[in-house]
């Protein structure tokens, strides 16, 4: 495999202009589609900014880290390119232009790890792309990888490994048309012939990808030496979310894909392949647990629990050393699609619309939470300490989403001090990057 590989690229000269990649920070004028610069929500007060020059801009899932450790530039998606966020001015220019698309950036140096798609227009999991690490903001960039024989996704805590899936053949997810404005487009047809919609499509195209029992394997690629090592591998389960801690280079999370009822989901391994662990156990029928994330300090795993599925709702965790659990009870309108913390540990989510599992019929908002631990009455049973810890979550309406169409997720991500809650929605039409004010602070 041919490769151009990371080693000292903060002060390198690593840039591929000469070699006929993309020049960045090419001048592009805000697209003029009347979508406001900025506005105030009417529930909260609180400034909501339009960060994106261009309609039809992204940001990234919500546990692929979006901001330098500075916490003075963020980057997203857009159209043509990856475009980097100047978080004092707010102010947005291109990082890297032509089909580029980011997988995340960096936990300790500004360094935005991009792909490049291919020419049918594939990205994020398809194989045999190529890979770059891009300098934040300057646009330098060094590749990493040609024509991987594989998808890669995330980097490790100290930037020495890429983590990755193999899969032994592909399987179209959203074949057909896409739904503008959306996140893409599941089909599928039911019983009786009859077009789904698209929540119930998803589960469809799901549960037949879970079906076909592709081989599958993790792997990690190591940016000094091009060495390649396998983690784990399957010859039926649906290996996917894969993550690294934030803090700890070895810690991997991982999950068994699928509709969440018909699966164990959440997994830990070590980038060795050693210490294999199941976080989450089922103790009933359709119960679900999913969109799991590291907190920011790597200690905790965050999950959506649902007891059952569409019923009763909670905010989990589980302490990685200790295996404390902690479930916090919601609302069924307080539920979000994802769920997010700051680095202070604070919690946000993105809310949902009345189509999804929740079937909220008021829960299109932008939300914070507090968290109040429900405490004993004085008199504890034995094991106690062996116990779920039960909490709840009071949560505080922040951006007014009724406008927004849900079948594209908000992905919501808070800036490095908390002060700002990023998120993308439709609510004007076009697909945009906002910005929310929070009220919150580091």
């Amino acid at each position: 495999m041919k490769r151009r590989m990371l080693l000292g690229l903060a002060g390198a000269a690593g840039s591929l202009a000469a070699a006929g990649f993309p020049t960045p920070f090419l001048a592009a004028a805000d697209a003029d589609d009347g979508v406001p610069r900025e506005f105030r929500d009417p529930v909260s007060g609180q400034l909501v900014r339009r960060l994106s020059r261009q309609a039809g801009s992204h940001v990234l899932y919500f546990h692929d880290n979006a901001f330098t450790a500075d916490g003075r530039y963020m980057v997203y998606d857009a159209p043509n390119g990856v475009d980097v966020v100047d978080m004092a001015s707010h102010e947005a220019q291109p990082l890297i232009e032509g089909p580029y698309e980011c997988m995340m950036v960096s936990r300790q140096q500004n360094i935005a790890y991009v792909y490049r798609k291919n020419s049918e227009g594939g990205g994020k999991g398809a194989m045999g792309l190529d890979y770059f690490a891009v300098s934040i903001p300057d646009g330098k960039v060094t590749q990493i990888a040609e024509k991987l024989d594989g998808s890669l996704f995330q980097a490790n805590a100290d930037d020495t490994l890429m983590l990755g899936v193999w899969q032994e053949r592909p399987f179209e997810l959203q074949p057909g048309p896409k739904v503008t404005g959306t996140d893409g487009g599941y089909n599928a047809v039911g019983p009786d012939g009859k077009p789904l919609s698209f929540a119930a499509a998803k589960e469809v195209r799901m549960a037949e990808r879970l079906s076909q029992g592709i081989p599958m394997e993790i792997f990690t690629l190591d940016l000094a030496t091009g060495e390649r090592r396998t983690v784990t591998r399957s010859d039926r389960d649906w290996l996917n979310h894969i993550q690294f801690s934030p803090t700890d280079p070895e810690q991997i999370m991982y999950c068994h894909e699928g509709p969440w009822h018909m699966v164990d989901r959440i997994w830990t391994i070590r980038a060795d392949g050693s210490g294999q662990r199941r976080m989450h156990e089922r103790s009933m029928n359709m119960e679900i647990a999913g969109h799991e994330f590291f907190s920011y300090d790597g200690n905790r795993i965050w999950y959506d629990l649902q007891t059952p599925r569409g019923e009763d709702f909670w905010l989990a965790s589980v302490d990685l050393d200790s295996g404390k659990r902690i479930w916090r009870h919601m609302g069924r309108n307080e539920w979000s699609v994802h769920f997010m913390t700051d680095r202070q540990g604070r919690l946000g989510g993105d809310g949902g619309g009345p189509d999804m599992v929740a079937k909220a019929p008021d829960g299109k908002w932008l939300y914070l939470y507090d968290e109040e631990i429900i405490e004993d009455l004085g008199v504890s049973a034995p094991n106690a300490e062996d116990l779920v810890r039960p909490a709840r979550l009071v949560a505080h309406k922040l951006v007014d989403m009724s406008a927004h169409d849900y079948r594209l997720e908000p992905n919501l991500q808070f800036s490095a001090d908390g002060s700002l809650l990023s998120f993308k929605s439709n609510m004007h039409g076009e697909i945009h990057v906002y910005a929310v004010e929070t009220g919150r602070s580091a």
